[in-house]
């Protein structure tokens, strides 16, 4: 009978004194840009920053309040978005996912409370039978996260419905309307995804890992194992880098796991465990598989290397960034707070008003999009003798207010006058310097000279 094969020896690994702890900590930086993030999405629906309100049917941007009417400037704007976070993973793999996602910011954080409590109960009841601590553990961390996922549905949801609105919902506990309805629903998918789903959403839903599979090249950044080979393996078989991995993986075995999210907790592990016996970690960042460590290369790459723009393509997708940022703060500061349409209406082509006077029927949209109320003031060029029947002329707008109305262009014959008469109308805004013109016709019965 055969004997099965050994195992092979570990590797002995002779002791030196200890390092000094790693300059960077992965989980700490993180945990502190997890905490920045977080407060930034719960601040920008409450100051206006970025939110959909569609009840009122407007999208608020960088202080700027745009009516559905401007979709092409909402649609290049949610672009720019997209390819923010598409750049992100060209330039440095799946920092998105890290250290920006929502979805892992608040698993972890779950996992995290999950943990804490059944530490302690651990401590402070270590004689209760093992089925009361679980019981004891799950109501601790079950209460806090629907505490928890009744205050994140209430900010997601406020992206979509004014927060005073929506906080006046909840305190009556309104079941009935959308808002309410759409509160509710929010809160028991949160619940569910604390729960249930956490981590498992990045490798069976999401399909931004699978994407960065086509996006990274030789260059991008990566969390790398490197070790030596038989006797000068320096790698002691831990395995803490695996307890520490939430996605469950080891990184030894290759950076291109669909899983890993490049985090960084096996680099601190690594570190952790190895500088106690006098040894650097074996796992690092670095800009490609075959390129040296970033932490060891820092210091003699320049600035632009370090910062990730390490050839022609990336320098490129910064550029395009930049005029794509700078193209839509030129949009937005070009926008006109109050909208003005004119059109003539052509149901009837003019009317003898009994006078000697004839009128043409102009038609008036007037929307302020605005926050302060302005008024509108009206007057025509090259129409001799003209009449606008607007009243009051200057109009004015309250903040949101639209006003569509219909008015009579009256003017006398002139010498010179024709069938069809170009003038120009103008309207001026008291909140902007330049008004808006529109070149229109006026329509005028002419006596054709008899023969």
């Amino acid at each position: 009978m055969a004997t099965p094969p050994s195992a092979p020896p570990k590797p002995k690994l002779v002791r030196l004194p200890p390092l000094p702890p790693a300059d960077t900590v992965y989980h700490r930086i993180r945990k502190r840009v997890h905490l920045i993030f977080f407060l930034i999405f719960v601040a920008l629906p409450f100051f206006n920053v970025m939110r959909f309100d569609i009840p009122r049917q407007r999208f608020y941007f960088a202080g700027f309040e745009l009516w559905i009417n401007e979709f092409a400037i909402i649609f290049f704007a949610l672009m720019f978005f997209m390819f923010v976070i598409a750049a992100s993973a060209i330039l440095h793999g799946r920092v998105y996912c890290s250290y920006a996602c929502p979805q892992m910011i608040f698993s972890e954080w779950s996992i995290t409370v999950e943990r804490w409590a059944q530490q302690r109960i651990n401590r402070r009841f270590p004689k209760w039978p093992a089925a009361r601590k679980k019981i004891a553990q799950q109501s601790i961390f079950y209460s806090v996260l629907l505490v928890a996922s009744v205050f994140l549905a209430f900010v997601f949801t406020a992206y979509f419905v004014e927060p005073r609105d929506l906080l006046a919902r909840l305190f009556s506990f309104d079941l009935q309307t959308a808002g309410g309805i759409t509160g509710a629903i929010v809160t028991a998918i949160t619940f569910l995804d604390f729960t249930l789903v956490r981590l498992r959403f990045c490798t069976t839903v999401c399909p931004y890992g699978y994407l960065q599979g086509m996006l990274q090249d030789r260059n991008t950044l990566l969390v790398i194992y490197r070790d030596g080979k038989d006797e000068q393996k320096v790698c002691i078989e831990c395995k803490k880098c695996v307890r520490v991995c939430e996605m469950g993986i080891d990184i030894r075995e290759s950076p291109y796991q669909i899983e890993c999210v490049h985090c960084g907790e096996c680099i601190d592990a690594c570190e952790d465990v190895l500088r106690k016996v006098g040894r650097p970690g074996l796992i690092h960042y670095a800009w490609g598989e075959q390129s040296a460590p970033a932490p060891a290369a820092k210091q003699r790459e320049p600035l632009l290397h370090r910062l990730g723009l390490r050839d022609a393509k990336r320098i490129g997708i910064a550029l395009i960034l930049v005029f794509y940022l700078f193209g839509l703060m030129a949009v937005l500061s070009m926008r006109r707070p109050v909208m003005v349409r004119v059109i003539p209406d052509r149901t009837t082509l003019f009317q003898d008003l009994g006078d000697g006077r004839i009128g043409n029927t102009i038609r008036l949209h007037l929307v302020n999009r605005g926050s302060t109320p302005t008024e509108v003031r009206f007057w025509v060029e090259n129409l001799p003798g003209a009449e606008i029947g607007i009243t009051p002329n200057p109009l004015t707008l309250a903040p949101g207010e639209e006003i569509q109305r219909s008015f009579e262009l009256r003017a006398h014959p002139w010498s010179g006058a024709q069938d069809v008469n170009r003038f120009r109308f103008l309207a001026q805004p008291s909140n902007e310097t330049t008004p808006d013109q529109f070149d229109l016709t006026f329509i005028m019965p002419v006596p054709k000279p008899t023969r």
